[in-house]
């Protein structure tokens, strides 16, 4: 399953609204970190259809990153029928993400 791109204005029925658990990936396109992260929310995206994996710029989505005290990035928030359930903040590797769900 592909990664989602959301936005201010669609994060309400992409993330809080999911069918499934959401994995949101708050990052910027400057930041090195978040170059290095990519490849494991591609492929927590493509090995776990049960959740639904998105991202957000945090510099075209600036109101979302405050909604959520996003003050270091990336930070990965798992979402749970509509609510925040844990966060991760930096470089974190495939299995750490996962144990956000656990």
């Amino acid at each position: 399953m592909a990664v989602t791109v959301v936005n201010n204005e669609n994060f309400k029925n992409e993330v809080l609204k999911a069918d499934k658990p959401a994995l949101v990936d708050f990052w910027a396109t400057w930041c090195g970190p978040c170059r290095m992260m990519a490849p494991v929310v591609e492929a927590i995206a493509e090995e776990h259809p049960e959740l639904k994996v998105c991202k957000v710029d945090i510099d075209e989505n600036p109101e979302l990153a405050q909604l959520f005290n996003v003050m270091s990035i990336p930070t990965l928030a798992a979402f749970k029928d509509g609510q925040l359930t844990g966060t991760a903040i930096g470089y974190q590797p495939k299995e750490s993400v996962l144990k956000l769900f656990a």
